[in-house]
């Protein structure tokens, strides 16, 4: 079975490593801040302006006046820190931020992503997004491996707009975690009871995978 969004979001939790600034973009990313290991100190941050993101509020314990980039009511933790826009781009563009997690409309196999914008569509803007794809020490992207009409999102080179060129480390999708490595890429894991030749037949992109590639594990 695919994965949920809160599953992408959970196996990305996975990556993060104690004492890293990790800016979590809009959509699936937002997620990761309920599934960080435990014994694991992260300090999040949002490029509106806060350091020391916490997990969601629980329903009925929400602070409209707490709000990440996406608009979404947060919570905080011990140590938090407000400031303005200026100097969250500051950090980023400072190179002080060491994971992003982004989502992404498409990606290429030499790791360019696309995710602002589709010709003919308003947008509001590029939004942080530049800035962290040209900035952060490591990308991961959280995205699922396919668009609603079923068509791959990992191809061999963008169609839309880019975002960044060849920023790209690591993909979390719904079928697959991959590398993206010099020669394309590659599977490492796969959802529970998906084939590769499933996630082979979903990735445009020139894709590496080894005989046996074990399966995701998820805590209870």
């Amino acid at each position: 079975m695919a994965l949920t969004k809160e599953q992408i979001a959970q196996r990305i939790a996975k990556e993060l490593k104690d004492g890293y600034y990790v800016n979590l973009g809009i959509g699936i990313p937002t997620l990761v801040a309920n599934y960080i290991p435990k014994g694991v100190n992260v300090v999040l941050q949002s490029e509106n302006g806060l350091l020391g993101m916490g997990p969601f509020p629980l329903e009925g314990e929400e602070d409209p006046d707490l709000i990440n980039a996406g608009k979404q009511t947060i919570t905080t933790i011990a140590g938090s820190a407000f400031f303005d826009s200026a100097m969250s781009f500051g950090m980023i563009r400072a190179g002080k931020v060491d994971l992003t997690v982004l989502g992404a409309m498409e990606v290429s196999e030499r790791g360019d992503i696309a995710n602002w914008k589709i010709p003919g569509k308003m947008v509001k803007g590029m939004g942080g997004a530049m800035d962290l794809v040209a900035s952060a020490k490591n990308i991961i992207v959280a995205m699922m491996h396919t668009n609603p009409k079923g068509e791959s999102k990992l191809l061999p080179n963008c169609v839309l707009p880019l975002t960044g060129v060849g920023c790209v480390k690591k993909i979390v999708s719904d079928l697959a975690v991959l590398d993206v490595t010099p020669e394309g890429f590659r599977l490492l894991e796969r959802a529970p009871g998906v084939s590769v030749q499933e996630i082979r037949s979903k990735t445009l992109g020139k894709l590496i995978a080894a005989d046996d590639i074990p399966e995701m594990k998820f805590e209870g």
